[in-house]
């Protein structure tokens, strides 16, 4: 009886201790989430009569949203955003990043912060200074640079938008992608190189057969958490272009604002959140089962 009644007071003890984050989670979390999913069967809006009196209206939201072509593009925009920001850019100079940190090279340190330093900044403050750097004109950063090579300066957020809030938003993300993957590189044991260097294999071959593989979960995590967090981004696109031009740049976070606080339609704008929603929950799934845990 003894040992049932401590094994009851330590669980007591976790869950007063679990409690406040339960708590926080509860209201900025899960509230919030459920909230919207009952604003996206309603005609919710912050004006005209749907602002006094709204009604339940189905799945009316949903269907609208189905048939929006404005609401397919956000789609595509954010899928190649994540592709080429998250997938691509992150990862490949983030892995760089984390691999030339593991070997003896000179002013690792200065190297180390230089990465880091894009986090220091805020995504808004971030944003206004790359558009110093982006803007048309002469006298805007990067055109002066292209000049010296010969190349016409141009307005790079007008001719290149998406490209350009890959570059930016790759440029802030590099950081977490190296932390996490150093960690994944720390877990594998040097003596396995050590023996595979033995056996006469190439640092190409190591890099194939031995830290990729050992790597995969840490990679696996990283995609995860780089996606969905790449789908949430708002404010660096927003400082940046609003979503133009054209809806060049309207990711899906850009056009829920839009819908929501442009449009004033909160009904229909939380019906796109809920959307949102259930894609990252489906990335979380495919994770899930790509790494063969049991939920």
């Amino acid at each position: 009886m003894a040992p049932n009644s401590h094994e009851k007071r330590a669980e007591r003890q976790w869950l007063l201790i679990l409690l406040p984050s339960l708590v926080l989670l509860l209201a900025f979390v899960i509230y919030p989430a459920l909230y919207s999913i009952y604003l996206s069967f309603t005609n919710e809006a912050l004006t005209g009569a749907a602002a006094l009196r709204p009604r339940f209206v189905g799945f009316r939201n949903y269907t609208r949203l189905f048939n929006d072509a404005k609401f397919w593009n956000s789609l595509f925009v954010t899928f190649v955003f994540v592709i080429g920001s998250a997938v691509i850019g992150q990862f490949v100079l983030g892995l760089i990043s984390a691999i030339a940190l593991r070997r003896p090279i000179r002013f690792r340190r200065v190297f180390s912060s230089i990465i880091l330093l894009p986090n220091a900044a805020p995504e808004v403050v971030a944003g206004f200074m790359w558009i110093s750097m982006l803007a048309g004109g002469d006298n805007a950063t990067l055109s002066r640079i292209v000049s010296f090579f010969g190349i016409t300066p141009a307005d790079w957020l007008q001719v290149f938008p998406l490209s350009m809030i890959i570059v930016v938003n790759t440029w802030r993300g590099i950081a977490t992608a190296m932390i996490l993957l150093t960690a994944g590189l720390s877990t594998i044991p040097a003596e396995i190189y050590e023996a595979a260097r033995m056996d006469g294999a190439t640092p190409s071959q190591m890099f194939r057969r031995i830290t990729l593989p050992l790597m995969m979960p840490t990679i696996l995590l990283y995609m995860l958490i780089s996606a969905v967090s790449t789908i949430a981004v708002f404010g660096l696109v927003y400082a940046l272009t609003r979503g133009g031009p054209g809806g060049a740049t309207e990711v899906v976070s850009i056009y829920i604002y839009n819908q929501s606080f442009t449009a004033f339609q909160l009904g229909y704008g939380a019906a796109v959140a809920v959307v949102a929603l259930v894609i990252s929950l489906i990335l979380g799934i495919a994770y899930v089962r790509a790494m063969k845990v049991e939920v």
